[in-house]
């Protein structure tokens, strides 16, 4: 992967879900990696592909291979949380590309 194509900083975050008091749930999100990444929006054809397997995919966020992550996790942007959908890695483990879906996370 050429490094010029990762010009954005992201979060990589995931959820843990504890009790209060009042046994509430209490949803953290904990920092696990600050990372380099390409965001990019789907072309029309890639949209209506994913639309018509019963996804809603807004974004692309592909960075340097990194283990262990979940679709339940999100990706922080600026202002700006993706949920994370799928995470495709590729076979020689040089990248992997995680399709989100733009949100608002408390």
């Amino acid at each position: 992967m050429r490094a010029g194509k990762l010009r954005h900083v992201v979060t990589l975050k995931s959820k843990t879900v504890t009790q209060n008091s009042y046994n509430e749930e209490v949803i953290t999100w904990t920092e696990i990696a600050t990372v380099r990444a390409a965001i990019e929006t789907p072309t029309g054809t890639e949209y209506i592909d994913v639309e018509s397997q019963g996804a809603s995919i807004s974004h692309k966020v592909t960075i340097r291979y990194y283990p262990n992550l979940a679709p339940t996790m999100i990706v922080a942007w600026g202002a700006r949380t993706f949920e994370i959908i799928a995470v495709l890695n590729d076979n020689l483990q040089r990248e992997t590309l995680l399709m989100c879906n733009e949100a608002i996370i408390t």
